[in-house]
């Protein structure tokens, strides 16, 4: 309830026990670290990272890997972690320490949209196949559904009555065999004439027929039974983009149940959704454990180990790999998105996020590797039930979590159950990196306006959850994976990585990298931050990250072409995908612009306005600011903003419009300005 003047109101995702009664912290230090490894661990991690280490020198990809890990996701890990915990804001309000830089902010909370649309609607896909197999014969299997074509895989040995493996081995057969004709018929072979017979290189003799150099008329054709459930079933997939067709109703269900889901976990901020990912980010590993347990007792299992693991160095000197493993770090860690900043903003102020930081990092990292021996153990399996090569069945992306696994996982005993828990692996995966997603916009426009919305945080997790619904259905039509791809090569892409060279160009040169370094010091104490070791972090943030994001940026750029989905997207729609693009980035000079234009005086005092911190910068409590202010005068730099002016100032100067509020990004002259260099 609102207070009387002076008092703080509490809110429903804070208590009387938070050391910010302001905004809330999580209830304790383990939600804050499953939260960040669930937010980091995502669907990647399982169905990209184990095709792409394959792909790119087995074993041998672990080397740029981790040398991508050390040098470009560890350092900006910690940078978000620590900026986010260090001001207790979200992704716009934290640019308080550097205004002109307020843009960054404004383009993550619009890529998190952008993400937050579409991924929710892959998580849709996820509780499709897991109610589809809560059945004893999942519907993948076969060809015998009225959604199949003649192209089906399975057609053609269902038809001959013999086993996958067997078709490379026909022999004789009498004539009430069947064979399958040009047009996909299914027919005795008795019934062929002759000169079929010898158009299809069948041999009579006595009544008797060679099928041994008979072959599938539609082999080049054929499609898997379960790509057809894909496409055909619950896609219901277009000829192209512009078909949109109707909504599929049964995805429309699905997706609203996502939605229901992210919003009852969010309702109470970090403190429901911090209990929650105790069952989301921890399910994931019992599943993967065992499913390796059961892939490990598979036939095959070894093959299709040995080609995750089987290092081929000679590929190391492609720049095309080590490429690859910046790219995978850098997504995979979800850097840049502000989800970081936002996650750590609720922790308390003397958290040690630099263990924490190092523990998620490496986790994340882990899994990655963990998932490819589990991913690949069954898919070795596969591989040897259907008499085909490892690499002729593996796959990425949708392929591998919604075709080839599927199809994998319909040859092992029990296969209902092991689709249940695989979907619902997935669905957990997807759940965790959701929650932070949609949390990071709702914070972010909180925060932008306190006084108005923090105690209406609720009706604005509706807003957001009930509109990104609204747009999903565009995903959920006929064309809807055309536009669910589109979106992903666009909204996540070229953005993600100039905001990270800009968090880190302008946190360590203008900013300045001393002063973060003591805002560090201030929160987790001199003897780590003085530990030899810890001069890795600046000389990475400084020069080593920024340069190297730089270069993934101009190979990017250089290596890039526009996404594909059966065949080519027509212009307008590439025209829509720029344009997602420069929503996200014309924040950046829109801000500089417009904090110049604002600002006192000439260029000189105007920079000075821009790229030096507001008043209120600093921790949120009082009690910290204190501190924080002596720590840096001890070590010979400025805190940046005032010493009185943090969030419970701001936040009862808001709740009496008496007394005048604090003003957030009004340019003014700070006496806590550093020179920038």
């Amino acid at each position: 309830m609102p207070g009387d003047k002076g008092t703080v109101t509490l809110l429903s995702s804070a208590s009387s026990s938070d050391e910010n009664p302001v905004r809330g912290n999580w209830g304790n230090k383990l939600d804050f670290i499953l939260s960040s490894l669930g937010y980091a661990v995502g669907l990647g991690n399982v169905w990209r990272f184990p095709y792409l280490a394959y792909d790119n020198g087995g074993g041998a990809f672990l080397i740029p890997y981790v040398v991508m890990l050390l040098f470009a996701g560890l350092p900006l890990f910690f940078m978000e972690v620590s900026f986010g915990q260090y001001a207790s804001e979200g992704p716009i309000s934290a640019w308080k320490a550097l205004p002109m830089m307020r843009g960054v902010g404004f383009g993550m909370m619009f890529v998190s949209l952008y993400v937050g649309i579409y991924y929710n609607v892959i998580i849709t896909y996820t509780i499709y196949y897991l109610i589809a197999s809560l059945t004893t014969k999942l519907p993948w299997v076969g060809c015998d559904n009225s959604w199949n074509t003649i192209y089906c895989s399975s057609r053609f040995q269902e038809c001959l009555g013999v086993d996958r493996k067997d078709l490379d081995s026909l022999g004789v057969v009498n004539g009430t065999s069947g064979v399958v004709i040009g047009n996909g018929s299914c027919v005795t072979v008795s019934s062929l004439t002759n000169s079929e017979l010898s158009g299809y290189q069948i041999t009579e003799l006595n009544g008797r027929y060679d099928l041994s150099r008979y072959t599938d008329p539609l082999h080049s054709s054929r499609i898997r039974s379960s790509e057809e459930f894909f496409k055909l079933r619950m896609l219901q997939e277009a000829d192209s983009v512009g078909e949109l067709g109707w909504v599929s109703w049964q995805l429309a269900l699905c997706l609203l149940l996502a939605w229901v889901i992210v919003f009852l976990c969010l309702i109470k901020g970090v403190k429901s959704s911090g209990k929650v990912v105790y069952v989301t980010a921890t399910f994931p590993y019992i599943v993967l454990l065992a499913l390796l347990i059961l892939g490990l007792t598979l036939d095959g299992h070894q093959e299709g180990i040995r080609f995750f693991i089987t290092p081929k160095w000679e590929i190391l000197g492609n720049p095309q790999v080590w490429l690859a493993a910046a790219v995978q770090i850098f997504f995979s860690l979800s850097a840049a998105w502000g989800g970081l900043i936002t996650l750590a903003s609720y922790n308390k102020f003397h958290n040690n996020c630099y263990v924490d930081s190092l523990f998620v990092a490496i986790a994340n990292c882990a899994t990655s590797i963990f998932a490819g021996f589990v991913i690949f153990s069954i898919v070795g399996f596969m591989a040897k039930e259907l008499g085909k090569e490892v690499d002729e069945v593996v796959d990425q992306g949708f392929g591998l979590a919604f075709i080839a696994y599927p199809e994998a996982v319909a040859l092992l005993p029990a296969a209902p159950v092991w689709s249940c828990l695989f979907f619902l692996m997935l669905l957990t995966l997807g759940l965790d990196s959701q929650f932070t997603i949609i949390e990071t916009i709702v914070t972010a426009i909180v925060d932008a306006f306190p006084g108005a919305l923090r105690k209406r945080k609720i009706f604005v997790l509706l807003g957001l959850c009930c509109f990104c619904y609204l747009v999903g259905l565009l995903c959920v039509t006929r064309a809807g994976i055309y536009w669910v791809n589109l979106m992903d090569s666009y909204g996540a892409s070229f953005a993600l990585l100039i905001f990270a060279i800009c968090e880190c160009a302008s946190i360590s040169w203008i900013y300045g990298g001393k002063r973060f370094i003591n805002d560090i010091r201030t929160m987790i104490g001199s003897q780590w931050v003085d530990f030899p070791l810890f001069y890795w972090w600046p000389i990475n943030w400084c020069i080593i990250t920024p340069a190297l994001l730089s270069f993934v940026l101009l190979f990017n750029w250089m290596d890039w072409s526009p996404p594909t989905y059966n065949g080519d997207y027509p212009w307008w729609a590439h025209l829509i995908g720029w344009t997602m693009v420069g929503l996200s980035l014309v924040w950046i000079p829109g801000i500089w612009v417009y904090e110049f234009i604002i600002g006192p005086g000439g260029v000189a005092s105007r920079w000075a306005a821009m790229s030096s911190p507001r008043e209120s910068w600093g921790p949120a409590l009082q009690k910290y600011r204190q501190v924080a202010w002596d720590t840096h005068v001890q070590h010979g730099t400025t805190m940046g903003g005032k010493l009185e002016g943090g969030l419970e100032d701001n936040h009862h100067a808001a709740a009496d419009p008496a007394v005048e509020p604090a003003v957030m990004y009004k340019a003014q002259a700070n006496d806590g300005y550093d020179p920038p260099v």
